[in-house]
C-alpha cells in the first residue's frame, strides 16, 4: 500500500516565485519556480501555479481536467468550431476542461491557481485548427 500524507497547499504556494509576465513561449526554465506538482493523481498529477499574463493553447486527450482558482482570478478560453469562449473565473471558482477541448488563459494581475490534469498535455502557440 502506498503511503499517503497531507499535503499543504498553503505551505506550497509560498514556496512558488511569481511569475509576472507569461507568455505562450515562456521558456520553461523561467517558469519552473512559478509552478509546482503537489502529487500524482490517476493518469497525470495534481499542480499549482502562480502567474500573471497569457499561456500557451492546451488540451488533454485522456481526460477532463479541473481548473480551481485559490486566488485572483484569470479568464479561461475554451475553443470550439473555431470560436472562443471566455469563461471568467475568481477566486474560489472552479472549472471542467472536457477531454480534448483546447483551452488558454489569460490573467491581467495575477492568480494563484490548482489544476488536476491528465497527461499528456498537447501545446501550441497559435490557436489550434481541429477544434
Amino acid at each position: 500500500m502506498k503511503k499517503t500524507r497531507p499535503i499543504s497547499v498553503r505551505e506550497a504556494l509560498d514556496g512558488l516565485q511569481f511569475l509576472e509576465q507569461r507568455t505562450p513561449t515562456t521558456p520553461a526554465e523561467e517558469s519552473e519556480r512559478a509552478f509546482a506538482k503537489l502529487s500524482d493523481y490517476r493518469d497525470g498529477a495534481i499542480f499549482i501555479g502562480h502567474y500573471a499574463g497569457n499561456s500557451a493553447w492546451e488540451r488533454h486527450s485522456r481526460g477532463d481536467e479541473v481548473v480551481f482558482v485559490l486566488e485572483g482570478e484569470t479568464t479561461l478560453f475554451l475553443l470550439a468550431d473555431g470560436r472562443e469562449s471566455p469563461n471568467r473565473l475568481r477566486e474560489g471558482e472552479f472549472m471542467v476542461v472536457h477531454k480534448n477541448v483546447w483551452h488558454r488563459f489569460e490573467t491581467s494581475a495575477g492568480v494563484k491557481v490548482m489544476s488536476i490534469t491528465p497527461q499528456p498535455t498537447d501545446h501550441s502557440v497559435e490557436q489550434p485548427r481541429d477544434a
